[in-house]
This record gives structure tokens, C-alpha cells and sequence, in this order.
């Protein structure tokens, strides 16, 4: 059974050729890719800021201070963090504007918790 993927169809199991998992895979990787064309070394700083920052701070992250934090300009903020909620994978803002989850850690109630090494702990996204 080593290295065998099988499929179940009702009462049978099916064994799956490797050519046509090793395709699934491939347009898998090709998905992912297209979907995370848009970023820009930029989106990646705003993304990976937030998701440190969220389990340090307990509450949504504003604006203004990621502006600060990362030096850059409120403008280019907003702009980066509509294109990532935008695309409705990276992080989701209150009504306020304010960051309240950047995959995979929220600020907001979730069945999920996750405690890091250092002590902080936050729900999972």
C-alpha cells in the first residue's frame, strides 16, 4: 500500500495512476501561482507584519500604525490592504478599517486557538 493513493466509489476502492495525480498536482501549483500573482514584495511586508504583530497586540492592527511600523505612507497602506482583502486570502478588515485577521491568526473569536513558544496566544484563522 506504500505510495499508493486510492479513491473510494461506493462500495469500491479505486487505485489512482500516478500520471494523473502528478497532474493534479501540477495544475494545483499552477492555481496557487496564478492566485498569488498580484503580490508584490510590498503585499508580502503588509501580510507578514500583520500576521507577527496580531498575537502580540490581542486587537486589530490600524492602518495607520502598520503605516508607521513599516515606513511607508498611509496611502500605500490602504492601497496594499485592499488588494489583499481584495483577493479574500490574505486578511479580512472590520467595519473600521482595522485588520482583524491575517491568515492564519485573528483577533476575533474562533473554535481554534493557537499558543505559540514564546507565550502569546490567539484564535486561528
Amino acid at each position: 500500500m506504500k505510495n499508493k493513493i486510492m479513491m473510494g466509489l461506493w462500495r469500491c476502492m479505486l487505485n489512482i495512476p500516478p500520471a494523473m495525480l502528478d497532474g493534479q498536482r501540477a495544475r494545483g501549483r499552477d492555481k496557487i501561482v496564478a492566485n498569488m500573482a498580484f503580490m508584490t514584495p510590498d503585499h508580502r511586508r503588509v501580510h507578514h507584519y500583520a500576521v507577527r504583530k496580531l498575537p502580540f497586540s490581542g486587537k486589530p492592527l490600524e492602518p495607520a500604525s502598520i503605516a508607521r511600523d513599516l515606513g511607508m505612507t498611509l496611502a500605500r497602506v490602504e492601497t496594499l490592504l485592499d488588494d489583499l482583502q481584495g483577493h479574500m486570502t490574505f486578511l479580512y478588515r472590520n467595519a473600521a478599517g482595522n485588520v482583524v485577521w491575517a491568515y492564519p491568526v485573528t483577533v476575533e473569536q474562533t473554535p481554534h486557538r493557537v499558543i505559540f513558544n514564546t507565550g502569546e496566544s490567539i484564535y486561528a484563522a
